[in-house]
């Protein structure tokens, strides 16, 4: 642990001793990551001020400029103006005669230059107006309200260099911790020697591609616009980086690796993304379109607000990681005794609350899978129960409001609102929690169902209660001042810029409340010894940096593998409507849970939405449940073998020794490996009712 200063002298919140990657990594991702918080919430911030400029001053929109005096006379003499009109000879000379010039009268010219007069007396006096209502207290008001506008213009221009600054620096630290999402850890020099090796080389091709995407668009006839060049450069400066990051790890091989190792298994060790970018860039190059990667990089621009978003949320959660709020959640349930299965159940239900806050599962999973497993193991839970029910904590809830997946696939299909989604997924989040439990409590449950006396329970749950309640204010306070302040309602759009308000309060409540006592946390329940809030931030920005990078990354490469799929015109071989909705439903249901396995979810929501989706309404399946069908097949895909994304990221935040530890435990085929069949019964069941069920009551 970092040591701070000694001495009197020393600022004690000040960030010294910190490491080369807390400097260059770390630090950095927090500043663009506040960066995007301020710039999102400024413009409520404008927002209020403009209708409280109005409050104050009638007419502030007037106010916004400083006025420009009118040029014309307002004491013009009218009869003298009148008098030289009349004198004033036609423009047309000579013309005017064979014009049949007719005599000016003079009633219209009096009439003419008193309107004009009228006219230029008003606006003298709006000018007076407006220069007496510039009081010092305007134009501080004023100042204060055109700077915030700047700083909106600032970021909705900033925004794509953000992300692609941020998917760079991120990737970049993700590549030299060996932090990337693969099928298994790096266990063996060989396993580094494979992995590092390819990814070196996808990381040459990203940079290839990306440099003749550049070369290609300077080619082009059309004006090249300034801000797209310096995406490009950006790009191809972030991959080139990336390319000498990964042979740098390439090289300086670290210690602790075995030696020897088996080939099959090290192909496993090497990331999603890089597999992705190898599959990808090598059809584009076959088909003579080396460029394609970059393309398919750059649609990510296009979304660049939702892929901060993404960001944001996993900072979200690893700030949620720092606090002491999912120990004391879990100290709420105790006192009750439940059996380690109807724990398990407990913590997935309560889970599906923060997942839709946190935009999609393998966020979640990210985010707080740690706690959760823990937790569940402290409780006396079975490794292999522990990891399924952490591997499922992020599956149920992607389905409620107001989770950012939902958001993105109402915003691709005009067919479909966010209101019809969430109010469906309501009835969807039953169903599936209810699969769960039964299969949790029926299928494998080796525990007594002996729960405490609700006499004795009942007291010390409530005795639990009461440290959550100053959390709960916290939240409140927060919710409140957005919604008084700043006329902001907490949903699915403001999610995302409100979440990181409220997890900075708690922190900063904490670094308050635990001051004097941080040291003295119990450890033997699993509380967080909290270590203030610079250093709260700190380790949760550190570990947000490379969890952003596998993430983003893997997301982009997903949308190029879907690139892949359009091009090579795969879902052209299937009809393009089918006359039964009951067999377009089965083909739906197979090809859904297939891009579940090996893509990311945003990702495959861009490509569902341009291939299978139009196929599905043009077979008569409702859009409404076709999506619904969509979401649930995609958590059955990245819970199925072989990849399993959400049990890759559960096995990177609890750690490859407890996953072996649990793959040593005995008994029966389904005890051994319970973590992967027990969430595949309960979502599988699920799939089937939700994809089938609705066709009875609107399919023939």
């Amino acid at each position: 642990m970092n040591q701070r200063v000694s001495g009197s002298a020393a600022v004690p919140w000040f960030p010294v001793n910190r490491s080369v990657r807390e400097w260059l990594s770390s630090l950095p991702a927090c500043i663009l990551l506040l960066a995007v918080v301020i710039f999102s919430t400024s413009s409520d911030v404008h927002n209020q001020m403009l209708r409280g400029g109005e409050q104050l001053w009638s007419g502030y929109y007037k106010l916004r400029a400083d006025p420009v005096e009118p040029s014309c006379n307002p004491n013009r003499d009218v009869d003298a103006a009148v008098a030289a009109e009349l004198a004033k000879e036609s423009d047309l000379g000579a013309m005017a005669a064979l014009l049949g010039e007719v005599e000016k009268n003079p009633a219209d010219v009096r009439r003419s230059i008193e309107r004009a007069l009228a006219d230029c007396r008003a606006s003298h006096a709006s000018y007076q107006e407006v220069k007496d209502k510039l009081t010092p207290a305007v134009r501080a008001y004023r100042a204060v309200e055109l700077f915030i506008a700047d700083l909106i213009a600032l970021g909705l221009e900033s925004q794509r260099y953000i992300l692609i600054v941020l998917v760079m620096l991120c990737a970049a630290t993700a590549t030299l911790t060996r932090h990337h999402i693969a099928m298994r850890a790096m266990e063996t020099r060989l396993d580094h020697t494979v992995s590092l090796t390819l990814q070196t080389i996808a990381n040459a091709m990203l940079f290839g591609s990306s440099f003749i995407f550049r070369q290609t668009t300077l080619g082009a006839d059309a004006a090249i616009d300034p801000e797209e060049m310096i995406l490009h450069n950006l790009w191809i400066t972030g991959f080139a980086f990336l390319t000498l990051g990964s042979l740098y790890r390439l090289i300086r091989v670290p210690e602790g690796l075995k030696e020897g190792g088996s080939l099959n298994k090290a192909f496993l060790a090497v990331p999603l993304y890089t597999v992705m970018c190898l599959i990808s860039g090598t059809y584009f190059a076959l088909i003579g379109h080396a460029s394609g990667i970059g393309i398919y990089l750059g649609k990510m621009m296009e979304l660049a607000d939702m892929f901060l978003n993404v960001a944001l949320y996993v900072w979200v959660g690893m700030m949620l990681k720092q606090t002491r709020l999912a120990t004391l959640v879990f100290n709420v349930f105790r006192p009750w005794r439940m059996p380690p299965e109807l724990l398990a159940v407990v913590a997935v239900l309560v889970a599906a609350v923060p997942t839709a806050y946190t935009g999609a599962s393998g966020i979640f999973v990210i985010a707080a899978g740690a706690v959760i497993y823990s937790e569940l193991r402290a409780a006396g839970a079975r490794r292999q129960l522990a990891l399924a029910a952490t591997a499922m904590s992020g599956s149920l809830g992607v389905v409620l409001r107001p989770c950012l997946l939902v958001v993105v696939i109402a915003y691709l299909n005009r067919e479909v609102t966010t209101d019809e989604l969430f109010g469906w997924g309501i009835w969807v989040f039953v169903l599936t929690a209810a699969m769960f439990t039964m299969v949790a409590l029926a299928v494998n449950r080796q525990s007594k169902f002996d729960l405490a006396p609700a006499g004795e329970a009942m007291p010390a749950m409530l005795a639990a209660l009461r440290p959550l309640l100053p959390y709960v204010l916290v939240i409140i306070a927060v919710l409140l001042f957005y919604r008084w302040a700043l006329d902001v309602r907490v949903d699915e759009f403001s999610a995302p810029r409100l979440l990181p308000v409220i997890m900075l309060a708690i922190l900063l409540f904490e670094h308050v409340s635990l001051k004097r006592r941080r040291h003295q946390e119990d450890n033997s329940q699993g509380a967080i010894n909290h270590q203030g809030l610079e250093r709260s931030l700190r380790g949760a920005t550190t570990d947000t940096t490379a969890e952003i990078g596998a993430l983003l990354l893997l997301l982009g490469l997903s949308v190029s593998i879907g690139g892949v799929i359009e091009r090579s015109h795969i879902m052209e071989a299937f009809p393009q409507a089918f006359d039964s909705a009951w067999s377009a439903m089965l083909l739906m249901v197979v090809i859904l849970v297939v891009l579940g396995m090996i893509m990311d979810a945003f990702g495959a929501v861009i490509l569902v939405s341009a291939t299978v989706a139009t196929i599905a309404y043009a077979s008569g399946i409702h859009p409404v449940h076709f999506w619904m069908v969509t979401l649930v097949a995609f958590e059955l895909g990245y819970l199925s073998p072989p990849v399993a994304l959400n049990h890759l990221l559960t096995r990177q935040v609890v750690g490859e020794a407890e996953v072996l530890a649990a793959q040593q435990e005995g008994g029966t085929f389904y005890q051994r490996h319970e973590r992967i069949i027990m969430p595949l019964i309960a979502m599988g069941i699920s799939l089937v009712l939700v994809a089938f069920v609705p066709l009875l009551f609107y399919a023939g």
